[in-house]
């Protein structure tokens, strides 16, 4: 496992910023920005799609336990249908950074891509939440807050299991929205099956 950096250039605020759920059928995006104290690590960070997700639970309430500066920021999916996957991200990376009381003066963006924040300067990293500890640190709250969100769905809306699929498009959850047909929950700009028809 590469070691993360523990910033991108020294001396300067930096945020780590990173979304979850861009590639989900169902459900909002959800991103997280994180300004990491001086010298603060665990031994368990990394991207979390690595991570299991016990270990996902154990570094969320770390991160927020001995983090002071974090945020999660929401982009439903009626706003991803409206404005598309990509700048919902973005979107939701902004409503977090939003929420920070304090501003960096750097953001470092898992990614290629980034709609500019203000004023703000930015980096675009690619494979960031593997590299840089704020952008993993982000990538974990952002895929645990957005699950946690996915399985109270998932009381009302049961025969999807998002519980287990949190959205995603698995074998089962086409078949569910096959059977079923989709809910208000689910993006409508998506591609649901294969074939549009059953749908109707």
């Amino acid at each position: 496992m590469a070691k993360l950096k523990s910033y991108f250039k020294r001396g300067i605020c930096e945020a780590g910023c990173d979304e979850a759920g861009r590639g989900c059928l169902a459900g909002p995006v959800v991103a997280a920005a994180v300004i990491l104290p001086k010298g603060w690590n665990h031994p368990l960070l990394n991207d979390s799609k690595l991570i299991a997700e016990t270990n996902r639970d154990i570094l969320r309430r770390a991160i927020e336990r001995d983090v002071e500066h974090w945020a999660v920021g929401f982009v439903s999916q009626t706003e991803i249908d409206e404005i598309n996957i990509l700048n919902a991200s973005f979107l939701a990376m902004h409503r977090a950074l939003d929420q920070l009381a304090i501003k960096p003066e750097l953001i470092l963006v898992d990614g290629n891509r980034f709609n500019p924040y203000g004023e703000i300067k930015h980096e675009c990293i690619v494979k960031g939440d593997s590299k840089m500890r704020s952008i993993a640190a982000a990538s974990i709250l952002a895929k645990t807050h957005r699950d946690e969100y996915m399985s109270k769905l998932h009381i009302e809306f049961p025969h999807y299991n998002w519980l287990k699929n949190k959205g995603y498009p698995t074998i089962a959850h086409r078949e569910a929205i096959g059977h079923y047909g989709s809910c208000l929950h689910h993006r409508m700009s998506f591609t649901l099956l294969k074939d549009p028809v059953l749908l109707q």
